[in-house]
């Protein structure tokens, strides 16, 4: 394990400092060595809004617990519905739906 034994020191202005404290804020990292650290090694921090991603596995939950419980009917009663398999390809086009614009978002970022 490395441990952090170098130390490195540096000022700023005033409106320097705000500038650093702002984009902290926007970052959501709280460690000004942390923040400073990532900037001076990668250049930059990319901050994404992940809703998108976060509704894409609530829906892929929700379609998971319907093939689950479509699985269990059709093997008691040896059948299925076509509602049920409607239900199943409208939560698929929904899931793919949100991949291709979550997609779309992450091949704009520069």
């Amino acid at each position: 394990m490395e441990y952090r034994d170098k130390q490195m020191n540096f000022r700023v202005t005033e409106s320097e400092y705000e500038v650093i404290r702002k984009r902290m804020e926007i970052t959501g990292i709280k460690s000004p060595s942390a923040y400073l650290r990532k900037m001076a090694m990668n250049g930059y921090i990319i901050q994404m809004d992940l809703s998108d991603l976060k509704e894409l596995v609530r829906i892929e939950h929700i379609n998971s617990n319907n093939i689950n419980q479509y699985a269990r009917r059709a093997n008691e009663t040896g059948s299925i519905y076509s509602k049920d398999i409607e239900d199943l390809k409208y939560g698929q086009e929904e899931v793919l739906k949100l991949l291709r614009d979550l997609y779309e978002k992450i091949s704009q970022i520069k």
